[in-house]
């Protein structure tokens, strides 16, 4: 029997924080210890070369930030 069980593919929304800071988090990390961690896309790339050698796996949710809508001011009407 395996009791092993698969990394979280859910979606992240805006009530995930980072473990660091407490913002948006956009990468949910599972540990190869066991338990995930959440990171805002800051930190994620702050602590990323030590978060992929303690990784079972990444979800990585930052190009989320590259779809946001700019919102557009007086001055470009």
């Amino acid at each position: 029997m395996n009791t092993a069980t698969a990394p979280s593919e859910t979606p992240l929304t805006a009530v995930d924080r980072c473990d660091r800071c407490g913002a948006q988090a956009y990468l949910r990390v599972s540990l190869k210890s066991g338990g995930e961690l959440l990171f805002c896309a800051h930190h994620a790339r702050e602590h990323g070369d030590k978060l992929r050698e303690i990784a079972a796996y990444v979800h990585d949710e930052t190009e989320k930030l590259a779809d946001t809508p700019t919102i557009a001011t007086d001055d470009e009407h």
